[in-house]
């Protein structure tokens, strides 16, 4: 009688390069961070994700930190506030709608995100601070490190779909990355993965209001709006 051994869970890797960018970050530095990649079952079934997983967006130097953050459905988030002034984090489009309401320095606020999606993230004072969460129905993904390299670990054996999200590309782009990969034990090496940033167009966007921004008093606040 021949005995086999189990198959045991395995390590997805691979490297993601950002190509057509207008950020400097990125054509001078090369940094190709924040690019978030995750597997789903071919077959269809849903993955058990992690119950009570908690992750954190810092606030401070009017600066989200992580820029981009990768959390599976059911995940909290907590937004401490760092800075010496006020901040207001919402979402009204994309993903799940959320807003913490108005908090000031050293308190925080934390939201749970239930709906699978890509939650763009503002503040309502500061226009200039943007973020991206995306929540994800699977327990298996990572975020790229700034040289691009990522490593999803502790993957069952089975087949998936790779799926690939940057916020500076467009969804066509984004859905012709998408790739089969079996997994049966051991190390998976993907092949390079290339985003292009070629057509993606910036859109403003407004306060919670659906407002322009505007200069807000010491506190914060906003003036009274206009009917």
């Amino acid at each position: 009688m021949v005995l086999l051994a189990p198959l045991t869970a395995a390590t997805v890797s691979g490297r993601v390069e950002l190509r057509d960018s207008k950020d400097a970050v990125v054509s001078k530095k090369g940094d190709y961070s924040g690019v978030v990649v995750w597997l789903e079952p071919l077959n269809g079934e849903p993955l058990p994700v992690p119950q009570g997983a908690k992750a954190r967006m810092v606030q401070k130097d009017k600066t989200f930190t992580p820029h981009v953050l990768a959390i599976p459905v059911g995940a909290t988030v907590d937004f401490p506030n760092f800075d010496p002034i006020f901040h207001n984090a919402f979402s009204n489009y994309d993903g799940q709608l959320f807003d913490v309401g108005l908090y000031p320095p050293g308190t925080s606020r934390s939201v749970r995100f239930n709906r699978q999606g890509i939650v763009r993230v503002f503040c309502n004072i500061h226009a200039s601070m943007s973020a991206v969460i995306a929540v994800l129905a699977t327990p298996y993904f990572d975020t790229t490190l700034k040289s691009g390299n990522f490593e999803i670990r502790d993957v069952p054996p089975g087949e998936y779909r790779l799926k690939v999200f940057h916020e500076r590309a467009t969804m066509a782009t984004l859905n012709a990355l998408s790739r089969s990969v079996a997994v049966s034990g051991g190390g998976v090496a993907v092949p390079p993965i290339e985003v292009s940033e070629s057509g993606y167009l910036v859109v403003p966007h407004t306060n919670k209001f659906g407002q322009d921004y505007s200069d807000p008093d010491e506190r914060g606040v906003y003036p009274a709006k206009r009917r």
